[in-house]
């Protein structure tokens, strides 16, 4: 597909999309509407995706083009890629409906026969690997001399250029202000105040490293994306995770003692912004990825004040020089002093984890001029709690990279990131099991692979497990897991949003060998057996302790509240539990600790609480058989135990009860059809507490 026009197109005449002429304000009104949205049904459904994700195929609502943005020079278009329909649609190009070919898995499989590519047998096998290979003749990006990307120029040093005119979302309530999580410093002292916390969040950044800056085509040619916080009319700031190769390009830049030059692509083939999340392994670039999936070159054009090319098919294209004077991040201004020059204390975002990331000191980039097409739509999107339009971005990539996945560990027959993971979080593993700890040894593997190692937890099953059905697995978990057995815990890299980690990006993860038990896999005090379930009486046990015991727990599973004013408060709700039970009552053996302000019944909300608010090797209570994990909003200092420490945890995300107001009574206006869907936040909590 050309470009994004094209695909809004094509999306208008499926009943894809909704136009929105009505004004509307990108300060946190387009971020009701879209987070309202992502769980209403989708115009179209995908039975395909019924198949690895069930009962999500046809959720997500319809891709938005908000036509009269206040404020701003261009329309905006939005929840684009939030169903599996329309993620299948800008992957493949092809029709996601029944019969329409296409589809997620489709492409997997043109993947697997390129990774294990089966040797021909005969002159006619010959001729047909000859044509299933030469499509990849045709994927390398094509240099063009112009692009539609510049039928407008702006130019800084002509003063033609203001960030401001972009609809630039924000998104949550809390973006942008240091002082709302903690920090005493205004967003006038964070050097943050002119954006007014605005985010750009679904652009391509474009990057070279500094070794290539004289090579006419850079092979470091790198795609990330990334958030950018508006600063002023021609400020932003660049957050790159240290681990991000556009981080690595920065930093060679700051060796070299020059500002680094970048291009922040919004729009282009459809394909694009998916390419630029890939996690493609080292050497291979997101733009033969792009061309792969578009099924020939993208077109790029040199970008105008930049030494690097640019999609020539983009809608707009934001140029600039990022600073490298500025200083590394993991700085706390209250106990390290000054941001220094080039940087601003840039944050709190609401983030993809549902809560909000904190402030850290971020360089500046400078922008130099703006291209775009004559009638440019400004496309962007919205993160905060799953589901939301990355999630389906990040299933695309969960179903293309399995047959690489597999190239590496070669155990696995499939697995599945569930919802409650935020993909870091959590993965279900299914294997076809051999010999003893084979399913320790896929643990460790996966651990070990590229972006895959930053898993924070992970459930190991038979193959035979319906590993895509998250209910199930937790059940087979509960079923075969004694917990003295088949727990590993190890130490390693985290995602730097995991706000649980005793130190930024390092901490602790877990897995669960839900396998088969095989001879040789028992140790001193357990055996091979399956641990025992309660019954019925026993249930009526725990419940009566205080502890809910939600379904597919088969009663082992349970969840309690407690207060999150008083140290370790959870882990000692944990033992009043165990404490009322008889020893060898089996109900309750895994218990998760949540604050009393959410609902112990919602099975998903706690398995998503436990992960993201609890580090497996710290926040752990054991007795025996029986496990725990303390899962409330924690406290630095307080809530340090054993010598391991707490880190400022961030609230989450929740709009504020005025804009929930104005969604409500302005919905029919926007022109969607049907009830009123209730708002995903908690209208009777302050959002700016």
């Amino acid at each position: 597909m050309a470009d994004l026009q094209s695909f809004i197109s094509e999306l208008d005449r499926a009943g894809e999309l909704v136009r929105v002429d009505c004004p509307v304000s990108p300060i946190l009104e387009v971020t009701e509407i879209a987070d309202r949205l992502a769980t209403t049904p989708s115009p179209v459904e995908s039975a395909r995706a019924e198949e690895f994700d069930p009962g999500r195929g046809g959720i997500g609502g319809p891709a938005v083009l908000f036509e009269n943005v206040e404020g701003c020079d261009f329309p905006l278009g939005i929840n684009l890629f939030g169903s599996y329909s329309r993620i299948e649609r800008a992957l493949s190009g092809a029709d996601p409906t029944p019969g329409g070919g296409g589809g997620l898995e489709a492409i997997a499989a043109r993947i697997a026969s390129l990774t294990k590519p089966v040797p021909p047998r005969s002159l006619g096998e010959i001729w047909s690997k000859l044509r299933e290979f030469a499509p990849l003749l045709r994927i390398t990006p094509k240099t063009v001399r112009r692009g539609r990307c510049q039928e407008v120029v702006k130019l800084t040093d002509r003063d033609e250029v203001d960030l401001r005119r972009i609809p630039i979302l924000k998104c949550w309530p809390l973006d942008g202000d240091p002082s709302s999580v903690g920090y005493e410093m205004s967003p006038e002292q964070a050097g943050t105040a002119g954006g007014g916390g605005r985010y750009i969040t679904l652009a391509g950044m474009h990057t070279i490293h500094a070794d290539d800056r004289n090579e006419k085509r850079p092979a470091s040619h790198n795609i990330g994306m990334y958030r950018s916080q508006l600063l002023g009319p021609t400020t932003l700031a660049m957050h790159w995770h240290m681990h991000h190769d556009g981080a690595s390009h920065w930093r060679s830049w700051k060796r070299l003692g020059e500002p680094m030059p970048i291009a922040i692509v919004l729009g282009g083939e459809p394909c694009l912004p998916y390419a630029a999340t890939a996690p493609l392994p080292p050497g291979i670039s997101e733009l033969l990825m792009a061309g792969f999936l578009n099924g020939r070159g993208i077109p790029m054009v040199q970008g105008r004040t930049v030494p690097i090319r640019v999609p020539a098919n983009a809608e707009i294209v934001i140029e600039g020089y990022v600073r490298t004077d500025a200083g590394m991040i993991d700085h706390d201004p209250r106990t390290d002093g000054e941001i220094g020059p080039g940087a601003v204390f840039e944050g709190p975002f609401g983030d993809h984890t549902g809560f909000y990331s904190l402030p850290d000191r971020y360089p500046v980039v400078e922008v130099t001029a703006i291209t775009h097409r004559r009638n440019a739509v400004y496309p962007t999107t919205v993160v905060g709690l799953p589901p939301q339009e990355d999630y389906y971005i990040g299933k695309a990539t969960e179903r293309l990279f399995l047959p690489l996945l597999k190239t590496i560990v070669h155990d696995i027959d499939d697995y599945h990131l569930p919802r409650y993971g935020c993909f870091h979080n959590a993965a279900f593993i299914a294997i076809d099991k051999a010999y003893p700890l084979q399913g320790r040894r896929v643990m460790n593997s996966i651990w070990g692979a590229g972006q895959m190692a930053w898993t924070k937890s992970i459930v190991v099953v038979d193959e035979g497990v319906p590993v895509h059905d998250e209910m199930a697995v937790i059940e087979t978990m509960m079923r075969r897991c004694d917990f003295r057995r088949d727990v590993e815990i190890v130490r390693g890299p985290l995602d730097i949003l995991d706000h649980s980690a005793p130190s930024i990006a390092a901490g602790s993860k877990i897995g669960f060998d839900a396998t088969t038990r095989m001879s040789g896999e028992q140790t001193g005090e357990v055996g091979l057996e399956l641990p025992a379930l309660p019954d019925d009486d026993q249930c009526a046990a725990a419940w009566a302790a205080g502890a809910t015991l939600p379904k597919s727990g088969l009663g082992r599973l349970a969840v309690v509240t407690a207060n999150r004013e008083h140290a370790h408060a959870g882990l000692a709700a944990i033992l009043d539990v165990w404490t009322r039970l008889d020893s060898d009552n089996p109900a309750a053996d895994f218990v998760i600790a949540i604050d009393d302000d959410q609902d112990p019944a919602d099975l998903e909300r706690a398995l998503f609480l436990w992960l993201a608010n609890a580090d497996p090797a710290r926040d752990i209570l054991r007795r025996g058989r029986r496990i725990g994990f303390d899962a409330r909003t924690k406290v630095p200092g307080r809530d340090d135990r054993e010598g391991v420490g707490v880190r400022d945890y961030p609230p989450l995300v929740s709009m504020c009860p005025e804009i929930i107001e104005v969604v409500n009574r302005r919905w029919n206006e926007y022109g969607f059809k049907g009830d009123v869907p209730p708002s995903r936040s908690d209208s009777k909590k302050d959002a700016s507490k």
